[in-house]
Order: structure tokens, then C-alpha cells, then sequence
């Protein structure tokens, strides 16, 4: 496996291979946002996976989406995410923690302050949410005013500077599946009438001034930016791949760490954006298969492949792939919530 195994750099970081960590939320954080105890445990099982990109982590009170997740915009939080950081380094890992701010995604029943949720425009996703009663509808959330746009890129460039505090190489923003900043990019959900809404340029500002907000803050080689053009669930127009090409292009220009691509249908654009991205680039498909987890390295369309559910079940993942050995499957009944049971229990081929 001469393409797997080969070095490269992702920003301030030297891997020694071409996997890495995808960011998966696991719903075990305590109330407060503070990472749980077992996650230390959780994050350190997957250090061999090099570049670990951790679950999303609200940058905000209001970037909460779900129960239980993890914030990274106090100091109880930071402490938290330290006893992380610091047992992933000493398992000799790398760590991006995720900034994802929900956005409509969110539902009042699941944050400790019950507000309602905030977007671009007072528009309601069509899904329904786990919350502690059950499921439910999201509400229709309110539209952040332009003001409370700049006040949330700050929120995003303090939440940056938290992470880096607590001991992390860098921060991966969270650009894609449905949440805030993707809600900016989709015409669908963002119908302002400011400098964030209308044209191309103008709801690509968002994710832009976020990214050169924390550059300013903790450096270029420290960040990532993900993106999900045409994920199920969000509507995109098919202009939606000229508004990520634009995207890709401004990114560049801040020579970010590596931008982030989960992929779903269209070749071309996928193409463009490596042509239009010289630096590392991250490419994790939907419904591919462990056969062929090398074909885009293999053909130099992506430069590292995250690894999401199969590094999940197990935590010696790297280890199975090379040996070729059987995998664990997934147990999804704990996947969101509860303890250890389907989060830090799965064994590993010294324990079968």
C-alpha cells in the first residue's frame, strides 16, 4: 500500500500515512458542553488513525444542536477538552476539534437556555430531532440580524482561540451537512436581503469571514474547512456548484491547513475543487465500501480518505485494514448517548 503508507504534511502537522479520524457525534458530552470523561479514552483508542477530527463542538450557547454535545466556548469546556488532547498526544495522535454551530438544526428542548433557534432566514428544516421527550420537529428558527452575523463570526474566531488553549493542533470548521455555515451557502435556507444573502458572493461571506476570522486568530497551517455540496436533506440549486467553486477558490487564497470534502454526486465538481485546491485534500464518499477506500488516493483526487463509521466499531482500525483482518460492525443502538456500551468497549484484535 505505497500511496497509504507514504508522509505528508496537513498544516502544522507531519502524518505518517493518508488516513485519518472523521468527525462523528457521539451525543456523550455532559449537560454543560464539557466532554465527558470517557472521551479522553474514546479519542486516544483511535490515535494510530494520525489526524483525528473530532465530533462538532458548539462554538456557542446558541450553536447547540443536539443533546449532549460538546461546546468549546468556556472554561470548564476547555479543561475538558485538555484531559482530551492531551491523552490523543500522548497515544501519539493529531487533533482538529470541529467548530459546528447548528443553526436551524437545533431544537429548544435540547439546550440548557431553551431559545429558539437561530439561521440565516426564518426558515424550518424539513426533519425531525431527538430531544429528551421525544422526536420533534425543529421550530421555525429566528434570523440572525447582520449584527449578530459579525457577533457569530467572533463567537467561531474565540471558539478557535478556546481550542487551541486547550491543547489542540488546530480546528476543523464545520462547513457542510446542514448545519449554520451550509445554511449560509444554500439559496434554499438563506433568503437575506443584507451582504449575506443573494448572490453567490454574498452567501459564501459567512463561511469566508469565519475562516479568515480564526486565521487571523491561530494561523492558517491550524485550520480546516469541510464541505458537503448536494448532501441529502439540504436543497441545493444547480448553480450551488459554481457558489462552491467560488468558495473553494477564496479559501485557497488563506492557505488553510486542508479543506474537507464529503462527497455525494457530482464528478465534475469534485475535479474542479482539487484542481482548485493545491493543499491537502480530504475526500470521504457516501456509500463506499473498505474496498475501495484508496481509489481516490490511488488516482491523486484526494490526499487523505477520513475514516467515519468502520474506525467507529473499531478502534484498531488501521491495524485490521493492513492486516486485512475482519472488522466490527457497528452496534447503532448506541451510537447517540449513554456510556461506554458502543463507544469505548468495541475490542480490538488483542482482545478477540
Amino acid at each position: 500500500m505505497p500511496v497509504l503508507s507514504t508522509p505528508i504534511t496537513v498544516g502544522n502537522a507531519r502524518l505518517s500515512h493518508r488516513f485519518a479520524l472523521a468527525p462523528m457525534t457521539r451525543s456523550r458530552a455532559h449537560a454543560d458542553g464539557t466532554p465527558s470523561e470517557l472521551a479522553a479514552e474514546y479519542y486516544a483508542q483511535r490515535s494510530a488513525l494520525g489526524l483525528l477530527i473530532t465530533e462538532g463542538t458548539q462554538p456557542s450557547a446558541d450553536g447547540q444542536g443536539y443533546l449532549n454535545t460538546p461546546g468549546i466556548y468556556t472554561d470548564e469546556h476547555i479543561a475538558g477538552w485538555r484531559k482530551v488532547t492531551d491523552a490523543i498526544h500522548a497515544a501519539g495522535g493529531t487533533v482538529f476539534i470541529q467548530l459546528m454551530h447548528a443553526g436551524r438544526v437545533a431544537h429548544p428542548d435540547n439546550t440548557a437556555h431553551h431559545r429558539l433557534p437561530v439561521a440565516p432566514s426564518a426558515i424550518a428544516p424539513v426533519l425531525e430531532m431527538t430531544t429528551p421527550t421525544g422526536k420533534s420537529a425543529p421550530p421555525v428558527p429566528r434570523a440572525l440580524s447582520t449584527d449578530e452575523v459579525k457577533a457569530t463570526v467572533e463567537d467561531f474566531r474565540l471558539a478557535a482561540a478556546a481550542a487551541i488553549r486547550a491543547g489542540a493542533d488546530g480546528v476543523e470548521i464545520h462547513g457542510a451537512n446542514s448545519y449554520l455555515i451550509h445554511q449560509f451557502l444554500a439559496a434554499a435556507s438563506n433568503e437575506r436581503t443584507d451582504q449575506y444573502g443573494g448572490s453567490i458572493e454574498n452567501r459564501a461571506r459567512f463561511a469566508i469571514e469565519v475562516a479568515t476570522a480564526i486565521a487571523g486568530e491561530i494561523g492558517a497551517d491550524r485550520i480546516g474547512f469541510r464541505i458537503s455540496p448536494f448532501v441529502p436533506g439540504m436543497d441545493e440549486s444547480p448553480e450551488a456548484a459554481d457558489l462552491y467553486r467560488y468558495l473553494v477558490a477564496e479559501l485557497a487564497k488563506l492557505d488553510l491547513a486542508y479543506l474537507h470534502v464529503f462527497h455525494f454526486t457530482d464528478e465534475d465538481l469534485l475535479r474542479d475543487i482539487r484542481s482548485l485546491w493545491s493543499g491537502p485534500l480530504l475526500v470521504i464518499r457516501a456509500g463506499r465500501t473498505i474496498d475501495d477506500l484508496q481509489i481516490d488516493l490511488e488516482s491523486g483526487l484526494a490526499d487523505v480518505v477520513p475514516i467515519g463509521k468502520l474506525a467507529l466499531a473499531n478502534p484498531d482500525f488501521l491495524k485490521r485494514y493492513t492486516a486485512g483482518a475482519d472488522m466490527n460492525e457497528p452496534d447503532w443502538a448506541t451510537l447517540f448517548g449513554g456510556g461506554a456500551a458502543g463507544y469505548t468497549d468495541y475490542p480490538t484484535l488483542a482482545t478477540v
